[in-house]
């Protein structure tokens, strides 16, 4: 059996420009991170961390790190925060076609 070394891709803050989320990043895996904190950031209106992590079912700490752009959240956490925020968190419609209109 021969094991293959995954690439190591860094976390989507170390992908984009600073300030994090602020700024687009070239790069689309960052880009399509950068969008879902920004809508969960907005789903997330006056609430706190703690409070949405707890009704998500989710780490407060797994929380902050995606917000802050430490982790690519998996899909079980991104559902999650889906649900208890009842809104579309992940879409990588905008970059998709950002992307293609740059090649047209």
């Amino acid at each position: 059996m021969c094991l293959m070394a995954v690439p190591r891709r860094g976390h989507p803050a170390d992908r984009a420009p600073e300030p994090w989320p602020e700024v687009a990043s070239e790069d689309p895996l960052a880009e399509v991170a950068r969008e879902l904190v920004l809508r969960l950031r907005l789903a997330m209106g006056t609430r706190s961390v703690r409070t949405v992590a707890q009704a998500a079912g989710v780490s407060h700490v797994t929380l902050l790190r995606v917000l802050n752009g430490q982790v690519w959240p998996d899909l079980a956490t991104i559902t999650r925060l889906e649900i208890a925020l009842d809104t579309d968190l992940h879409s990588s419609r905008a970059v998709r076609d950002a992307r293609s209109s740059r090649t047209d």
